[in-house]
């Protein structure tokens, strides 16, 4: 196992990084959190999903209320950012669009639909029930079941749809589409992709590691180099088009030290240690944590 240093602040991913799925169980990641909660680690879990996918919604039950104290997360890209108090959750800073601005996200994501099928016959489906985003679906004939983070060969699947629609400038051309679309309703999208979907919305993983992050240094007065973050979900798309969790990477965190547990081929930014492995990484990780003194 690499010889990791001893970290004040963890922040990770949930889905495919702690657990292998919504629905797996999380016993395993919860008796590997427990040890550091109890030490005073602050471990921060940075997902896109909401609360209630997070251990079934009941992620509290598993520590007492001490133990609470040192636990974070930051959900739904940038929306929600959880602490706890007397062991309970609250939201301490949200990012939730007003109706209007979320009618706007709406209206955007269904041009950016209507302009795939115009100019390239090219069908996308839209999920529209996130409280801040939306979801286009890039290959809704794909289905990923529970296991909904990137797969190894979808990378090759879009890129082979892309070449028989003629989309020529890939991802990027969809999240600069994004952002010219945005603009002409008034509104700086903050675009995403991981292959099978491109989130459009306001806010991102960027906005939940940097107000937890903060919340954390106006307490223990954290440096970014005493904080680790993992994810699964790095590895770029194509070239400047990185994973969902690549957005911890911020100008406040840039100076921790960055691991990707995905054994999914390709690009990743500077800095990301690629480790594979799995979830089984992760957890032996916040085991060997729980015993350094």
């Amino acid at each position: 196992m690499k010889n990791y240093k001893k970290y004040r602040a963890i922040f990770f991913d949930w889905d495919g990084t702690a657990v292998l799925s919504r629905k797996a169980p999380a016993e395993e990641a919860v008796r590997a959190m427990k040890p550091l909660l109890g030490q005073g680690t602050k471990l921060v879990i940075v997902s896109g999903t909401t609360m209630e996918n997070i251990a079934d919604g009941e992620i509290g039950r598993y520590f007492t209320a001490q133990e609470l104290d040192h636990l974070y997360l930051g959900l739904g890209r940038g929306a929600f950012n959880y602490a706890f108090r007397e062991g309970s959750p609250y939201v301490f800073r949200d990012m939730l669009p007003d109706r209007d601005c979320l009618e706007k996200i709406h209206r955007i994501c269904f041009e950016i639909h209507m302009e795939l099928k115009k100019r390239y016959d090219f069908d996308t489906d839209i999920v529209f029930s996130r409280p801040n985003y939306c979801k286009i679906d890039l290959m809704p004939e794909a289905l990923r079941g529970d296991n909904l983070f990137m797969q190894e060969n979808e990378l090759e699947i879009l890129k082979e749809s892309f070449r028989r629609h003629g989309i020529a400038d890939g991802l990027k051309g969809l999240t600069e589409l994004a952002v010219s679309i945005g603009r002409e309703y008034g509104m700086a999208v903050k675009p995403t992709c991981d292959a099978k979907y491109l989130e459009v919305g306001i806010s991102s993983k960027s906005d939940n590691a940097d107000t937890i992050f903060e919340k954390i240094e106006e307490d223990i007065s954290l440096k970014a180099q005493e904080c680790a973050f993992w994810g699964d979900e790095f590895v770029g798309a194509e070239e400047g088009i990185y994973g969902s969790d690549s957005f911890m990477i911020t100008g406040k965190t840039r100076g921790g030290d960055f691991f990707d547990v995905s054994d999914v081929g390709g690009e990743r930014p500077d800095g990301v240690v690629r480790l594979g492995g799995g979830v089984e990484r992760f957890l032996d990780f916040l085991r060997d944590q729980g015993q350094k003194e």
